[in-house]
């Protein structure tokens, strides 16, 4: 038997049995275990199955973390003993079942922005690579100045880095439609009208170049080019409303009636109702979000930093994505991300030290790779499977995230882009940001790094936990 059937064998048996098992899938890291009765699972005895980097239950799962490659494997070796397994959009839908209605709402929310932030990743990347290539100590370089750029070359990289948040409500209206069951492409279409040519461009608007339409005598109408919740919710009530139809129209007409009137319907409530109500809504928002992060003497950077990752322990933290995007559809930058970023470098950090630090070879072999895995910006490991279990390192990194926030803020640091955190952010900070955001995650890092291994770790902290496991 190799190794890691065994370990598929010992986590079916540390869960409660093929029996205690709904159903399972796997993400980038976890395996995610939806069981019929938590108090079967022996999470003691999957804390020390090998290649087990943490476990813990949340949103309804169970989920264990293998890390990126093995978790595949494992997850093949445990289809192999008979157990079936389930897609992780049939696993999450019985998730969306467990919680409370807000962890629901965010998991939700999370669901419809996932699947976008790819295509954001990449335009951020693009800005910053413009970013570097128009610098003037780049151009110097190859003895050019800005003159000498081509204004095709800088339409071309227009096109890039544009071209995503022009038609972002196309993007959130397909996947919102997606979420709640409806034709995706109807979304796309929705999300288009939502920005059609034809109507006054909000940006345009915005600056005062071009005027709303008034329609009804009261009605204000503009696009919604950059809006997320006017598309969000046509999307949502959309797909509700494709459904309500398909149900009630006859097959023979359901072709013809039922994209027709939703279309119609849906694109009415966007531009006169839904629309208007929530673009107010979402400057409200961004507004709120600006102050905070504008306020003065870092403050921002100190509170943001030492609690985002104790909310990203939560799970409610999909909620940022939609703050970023609008940061960058209304101003071009994202200072959130320079925040959190130094909040998980300082996790890598504090991980990083307890890794270096303890003789035991199981929790260095745990240690090492999880800290190099939150310096690629993927902190579950280093979090569940160190930080937390022993918590000291887990606070002292929330101190150096608060360090690193604060010199960020300081810095005024600001991203072209969201989601690429710490070694591949750099490439969202590459317009002449770079030394301060180094020089930010340097601080978060050394802060987390010293305080764990001067207070927060030491091996009678890891024999005192193996005792307590002994007597449980």
């Amino acid at each position: 038997m190799s190794e890691n059937q065994k370990i598929a064998k010992a986590v079916v048996e540390a869960v409660g049995g093929s029996e205690n098992i709904a159903s399972f899938a796997h993400c980038a890291t976890r395996l995610r275990i939806m069981v019929h009765d938590e108090a079967k699972i022996d999470k003691a005895q999957v804390d020390k199955i090998d290649k087990v980097k943490g476990a813990f239950f949340n949103s309804g799962q169970f989920q264990i973390i293998f890390g990126t490659g093995t978790v595949n494997r494992i997850y093949e070796e445990v289809e192999k003993l008979g157990i079936t397994g389930s897609t992780k959009e049939e696993i999450k839908s019985q998730a969306k079942k467990q919680g409370n209605a807000f962890q629901r709402a965010i998991r939700t929310f999370g669901d419809v922005f996932v699947p976008i932030i790819p295509v954001l990743v990449a335009t951020g990347l693009f800005m910053g690579l413009r970013g570097l290539l128009t610098q003037e100590q780049m151009l110097a370089f190859f003895g050019l100045t800005a003159q000498d750029i081509s204004p095709n070359f800088i339409l071309f990289t227009q096109v890039l880095t544009d071209t995503a948040f022009a038609f972002l409500p196309a993007l959130v209206a397909w996947s919102t439609f997606r979420v709640f069951g409806g034709s995706p492409v109807l979304g796309i279409v929705l999300g288009l009208m939502l920005v059609n040519p034809a109507l006054p461009n909000a940006y345009d608007v915005a600056n005062g170049s071009a005027s709303a339409l008034t329609m009804f005598g009261f009605i204000p109408v503009v696009g919604y080019q950059g809006s997320v919740l006017p598309a969000f919710f046509v999307g949502l009530l959309g797909a509700k409303f494709e459904r309500f139809l398909r149900k009630r129209v006859p097959e023979a007409l359901d072709l013809i009636v039922t994209p027709f009137v939703t279309l119609l319907v849906m694109i009415l409530l966007g531009l006169f109702a839904i629309g208007p109500i929530f673009h107010s809504l979402e400057v409200w928002i961004l507004q709120g979000t600006t102050y905070l992060l504008n306020l003065p003497f870092g403050i921002a950077g100190l509170l943001i930093g030492f609690l985002n990752q104790l909310i990203v322990v939560t799970g409610v933290h999909h909620i940022f994505n939609f703050l970023e995007i609008q940061l960058l559809e209304q101003y071009g930058k994202n200072t959130f991300n320079a925040i959190i970023t130094c909040a998980i470098a300082a996790q890598g950090a504090a991980c990083l030290a307890v890794g270096l630090k303890t003789k035991d070879k199981k929790l260095k072999a745990l240690a090492l790779p999880s800290s190099f895995s939150a310096f690629l910006g993927i902190t579950e490991p280093a979090i569940f499977g160190v930080n937390l279990r022993y918590m000291k390192p887990f606070i002292m990194g929330l101190v150096g995230g608060a360090v690193g926030g604060f010199l960020a803020s300081i810095f005024q640091l600001a991203a072209t882009g969201m989601s690429v955190t710490v070694i591949p952010g750099t490439l969202l900070y590459l317009n002449s940001q770079l030394p301060l955001y180094i020089v930010a995650n340097l601080a978060a890092m050394a802060t987390a790094f010293v305080l764990t291994w001067l207070f927060g770790y030491n091996d009678k902290m890891l024999d005192a936990q193996n005792q307590q496991k002994q007597v449980a």
